[in-house]
């Protein structure tokens, strides 16, 4: 028996937090994960360092660390993508990530090749 939305939400969450931990030595304060027709949106909350607070209280200071944070997850963005795919068996067809210097949020949002939200109910 296929697994229900949720549950695929879930261990997502929990896939994602790994890969942080293990990939960027750290992972966020907490994890929500949407599925919503072909795509997958995830919410990291916490992923600053408090040394990334206090630089992003200047403008170079915030483009420094958005632009450290992309490359970071650039660089490993085909590990990402292999594991999503690993655990939708959808293919991630396009990727997108940003940081909020204001609210140490990082919003993750892969494009899948299926609908997995008709898939799992």
């Amino acid at each position: 028996m296929q697994m229900a939305k949720g549950e695929l939400e879930d261990k997502i969450s929990k896939a994602l937090t790994q890969w942080e931990k293990e990939y960027l030595g750290r992972g966020s304060v907490s994890v929500k994960t949407d599925i919503v027709r072909n795509m997958i949106i995830v919410l990291l909350k916490g992923v600053l360092t408090p040394a990334e607070r206090n630089l992003a209280q200047t403008i170079e200071g915030m483009l420094s660390i958005k632009k450290i944070r992309a490359d970071l997850v650039e660089s490993g963005s085909d590990q990402l993508k292999e594991l999503i795919a690993n655990m939708t068996g959808s293919n991630v067809t396009s990727f997108y990530t940003d940081v909020s210097t204001r609210t140490g949020e990082r919003v993750m949002v892969f494009i899948m090749s299926d609908n997995l939200e008709e898939q799992y109910r």
